[in-house]
């Protein structure tokens, strides 16, 4: 099958040629450490392959928001010594001044990080000039950053204009899982919807209710749904504001036959902390003084079913406030259902967001899922149908 896009598949023979391979090295750091090595290893495929057939390898990346000036606490450099230890390959760092210089030192099969892409004022308003610069040091563009690619910027957008660009191992897996999942998903396809509020993700619901086949609410967005249906939800965490735009969401879904599921049992207590006491009721019980914090039991159950009969779920965000034990039942005993199906050849599962992938790690059942997006804005952009820049750039 031709992919809309050129992979690494396509590039012919590179040996020698200098490969400018956007990568996301934007990674939490203490003390000098880095805390979450994921994104450094999600670079790992390519980066490994283009300096294996030859290449010299020139990765540029972002570091935190310097906003166009250069200071150390966003210097990629301290970046490079945890990043040779993940790849297990020499890595060097060249920063912006001499850079021609440093470059013009290199061999095939060498990798280099370049310093902070955004240490270029014009890096975030995709300047002509910097996109210049930037290409003047490549023959070969790699786009394998798919987190950034809602960003229109000059590594991640403006240079697929000017040299032959190529999508990364870990792009052409992001977008072959995105594609399954809702570009010519095998139906019936549910979708499941948590986080705390309806108005983060108006646009996300407006989209999937014309997608999916079955829309599963949960967390403190459930809340809002189940207000705008007239249930009292005492002190919830609530958008009150929002039932109007709730009644359209449902009225749109009812007419493109999409199924919206709310829970009708959840867990109540009086106060937000670890292990209060708690009860468990029909959604028309909960005490004026109480608040929703998770989905029962029996609606967990009920959605396994659903679950059961669907070929193909998208994922983003917890059902409860799954970080504060016991309220994180629900998301863990739905995403298990989700990974046993997956494992069992019936379920084709794609899940992202930042709060969904510690759910789903939580849960233990991060592996078991067809493809885990580590994507934050970009995977929320793409499920609310939006043009990724990025993307789009790299199409044939």
């Amino acid at each position: 099958m031709t992919k809309p896009f050129k992979t690494l598949d396509d590039m012919g023979d590179i040996q020698g040629k200098r490969v400018l391979v956007r990568e996301d090295l934007n990674v939490p750091m203490a003390e000098g450490r880095v805390t979450d090595d994921t994104r450094l290893r999600a670079t790992v495929a390519t980066v490994g392959e283009l300096a294996d057939k030859g290449a010299i390898v020139l990765v540029l990346a972002h570091f935190g928001r310097p906003k166009g000036v250069p200071s150390p606490e966003f210097s990629l450099s301290q970046v490079v010594k945890p990043y040779s230890e993940v790849l297990g390959r020499e890595v060097r760092y060249i920063d912006w001044e001499g850079t021609d210089d440093a470059v013009a030192t290199l061999e095939p099969g060498d990798i280099a990080v370049l310093e902070n892409t955004r240490f270029f004022g014009g890096e975030e308003t995709n300047d002509a000039a910097v996109v210049q610069r930037f290409a003047s040091l490549g023959d070969l563009y790699v786009n394998d950053a798919f987190s950034a690619a809602h960003r229109a910027h000059a590594s991640t957008e403006g240079l697929a204009h000017v040299l032959p660009a190529f999508a990364g191992r870990a792009m052409e897996a992001e977008l072959d899982a995105l594609q399954k999942a809702l570009g010519e998903p095998e139906h019936p396809v549910a979708a499941v919807v948590g986080g705390a509020k309806v108005s983060s993700k108006l646009d996300v619901l407006r989209h999937l209710v014309t997608k999916v086949d079955h829309l599963i609410i949960g967390g403190g967005m459930a809340n809002t749904f189940l207000a705008a249906r007239g249930v009292d939800v005492g002190k919830s965490l609530c958008e009150h504001e929002l039932a109007s735009v709730c009644e359209q969401i449902m009225e749109a879904a009812e007419k493109a036959n999409c199924i919206v599921h709310l829970p009708y049992d959840v867990v109540v207590a009086k106060e937000f902390k670890p292990n209060p006491a708690t009860r468990t009721v029909n959604v028309h019980e909960v005490a004026a003084d109480e608040m929703i914090l998770d989905v029962g039991p029996a609606a967990v159950e009920s959605l396994g079913d659903v679950l059961k009969n669907c070929r193909t779920l998208v994922w983003n965000g917890p059902l409860g406030a799954f970080e504060t034990a016991p309220f994180d039942r629900a998301t863990v005993a739905l995403a298990k259902t989700a990974a046993a199906l997956t494992e069992g050849g019936s379920l084709v599962s794609v899940a992202g967001g930042g709060d969904t992938v510690a759910a789903l790690n939580h849960a233990g059942v991060a592996d078991a899922f067809t493809f885990v997006s580590t994507a934050g804005g970009a995977f929320l952009e793409w499920m609310e149908g939006k043009d990724l820049p990025g993307v789009a750039a790299l199409t044939r």
